[in-house]
C-alpha cells in the first residue's frame, strides 16, 4: 500500500510502500478515492504543530469501505464514506451532550495511533503514525470505524472529501456555531478553502451584507462568486474602518477569522459591532497569542468564541451537507479549482501556499 509520508519537518512528502495491518475490533479498512489538500497538513509539514514522525498526513477524504473488524455496525463493505478527523466515543460528557468534536473518550492514547495504542502501518518493520488516526494521503486507510460517516452513493468523491473538513468547518461555523440570523451582517477574514465556505454558509443563512477580506484579488473574486456582497483587499485598505463604513459605522454582527493568526484574530474582534460576536475558525501555530483589548470587550459587550470543526456533529451534518450539494444549494464544483494525481501531492501544497487554488483535491484511481 502506497502512502505519502512525512519523514522530517520541512521536507517534501515521500510516496512510499508501507506494510498495513488489517482492521482490528472496532476498525475498518477504506479504499481512498479522493483527498483534499489542507492547511492543517501544512502546519505539520512546517513544524507549526510538532508531532512525532514518520507520519502519513491527510485528514480530508472520502472512499469506499473494503473490510471491517469485529463489532463494527455503523458501516459495511461497499459503503461510501467520509472520514471524520475527530473521534466519537459515544459515552464521554461531550459526546453525550451532542458536542462530538470535543470527544475526550480516547485521550488515553495518542491521536496518531489506534485506540489500543498500536500502529497499523510499518516501514521497514518500524511503526508509522497516522494523522488524526487517519492518514488519508494513502491508497488505503485502516482507522477507527467511529470516524467514518456513511453518505449517499451518488455524491462525487471529490465533493465528499472536502465536506469532511473545509466545507463542514466553514459552513458549520456559521450555521451550527454562530447561528447567524438572516439579515444580519457578516465579515470574513481569509478566503481560502475554509473562508470561502464561511462565505457560502453566510449566504445560506441569508446574511446581508457579507464582507470578505483577503490579500489576493483572485481570492476576493472567488468570494464574490460564493456570495460576498463586498470585498476588501487588506493590502490596500484599513480593513476595520472599511467594515465599519459598510455597516453604518457599527461593524459586523458576526466576524469570522478563517486564517488563524494574531493580526487576523484582532481584525475580526475589532471589526465586530457592539453586542456582536467574533468567531475564531482557523487554527494557528500553537505558540500564537493575540493581545485583545479587554475594555473594548466590556464596553461593547462583545463575545469571542472558538469553533472546532465548525461545531458540527459529523454523523448528522455530513449527510445534510451532501444533500445540500446535490441540490445545488452549496457550490462545491467551483470550490474544487484543481485536481491532482497522487504523485503530484507536493505540487498541490505549493499551489495552495501560493494562493492559486480554492481547494485542491487528489483523485485516486
Amino acid at each position: 500500500m502506497r502512502a505519502a509520508v512525512l519523514t522530517a519537518v520541512n521536507r517534501p512528502l515521500e510516496i512510499l510502500d508501507l506494510e498495513q495491518q488489517g482492521p482490528q475490533a472496532g476498525e475498518a479498512r477504506v479504499r481512498v478515492k479522493a483527498a483534499g489538500i489542507c492547511m492543517s497538513d501544512w502546519h505539520i509539514i512546517n513544524g507549526d504543530w510538532p508531532l512525532p514522525l514518520p507520519m502519513v498526513l491527510g485528514h480530508e477524504a472520502a472512499g469506499i469501505v473494503v473490510e471491517t473488524g469485529a463489532g463494527v455496525g455503523n458501516v459495511k463493505p461497499g459503503d461510501h464514506v467520509i472520514f471524520s478527523f475527530r473521534p466519537h466515543c459515544g459515552h464521554c460528557r461531550y459526546c453525550a451532550a451532542g458536542r462530538t468534536v470535543l470527544c475526550i473518550g480516547h485521550n488515553d492514547t495518542p491521536r496518531w495511533r489506534m485506540h489500543d495504542g498500536g500502529a497499523r502501518l510499518r516501514l521497514n518493520g518500524e511503526p508509522v503514525n497516522q494523522m488524526a488516526r487517519l492518514g488519508t494521503f494513502a491508497e488505503e486507510v485502516v482507522c477507527p470505524a467511529e470516524q467514518l460517516v456513511k453518505i449517499r452513493d451518488d455524491l462525487p468523491f471529490a465533493h465528499a472529501a472536502i465536506i469532511g473538513c473545509s466545507v463542514a468547518t466553514g459552513i458549520g461555523a456559521v450555521i451550527r456555531h454562530a447561528r447567524v440570523a438572516a439579515g444580519t451582517s457578516v465579515f470574513v477574514v481569509g478566503c481560502g478553502g475554509v473562508g470561502l465556505n464561511v462565505v457560502q454558509g453566510a449566504r445560506l443563512a441569508g446574511a446581508d451584507p457579507i464582507i470578505a477580506c483577503d490579500l489576493l484579488d483572485n481570492k476576493l473574486d472567488l468570494a464574490r462568486k460564493f456570495g460576498a456582497t463586498h470585498t476588501v483587499n487588506a493590502r490596500r485598505a484599513d480593513v476595520v474602518e472599511e467594515v465599519r463604513r459598510l455597516t453604518g459605522g457599527l461593524g459586523a454582527d458576526t466576524a469570522f477569522d478563517a486564517i488563524g493568526g494574531e493580526a487576523t484574530a484582532l481584525q475580526a474582534i475589532e471589526a465586530t459591532a457592539p453586542g456582536g460576536r467574533a468567531v475564531l475558525v482557523g487554527i494557528p501555530a500553537f505558540a500564537t497569542r493575540a493581545p485583545i483589548n479587554p475594555a473594548q470587550m466590556v464596553y461593547g459587550e462583545k463575545t469571542v468564541s472558538g469553533t472546532y470543526y465548525g461545531s458540527v456533529v459529523p454523523s448528522i451534518d455530513f449527510p445534510i451537507l451532501a444533500d445540500l450539494d446535490m441540490a445545488k444549494r452549496i457550490d462545491l464544483d467551483t470550490l474544487i479549482s484543481r485536481t491532482y494525481h497522487f504523485e503530484e501531492i507536493n505540487e498541490g501544497f505549493r499551489l495552495m501556499l501560493a494562493g492559486e487554488v480554492a481547494r485542491g483535491v487528489i483523485l485516486f484511481d
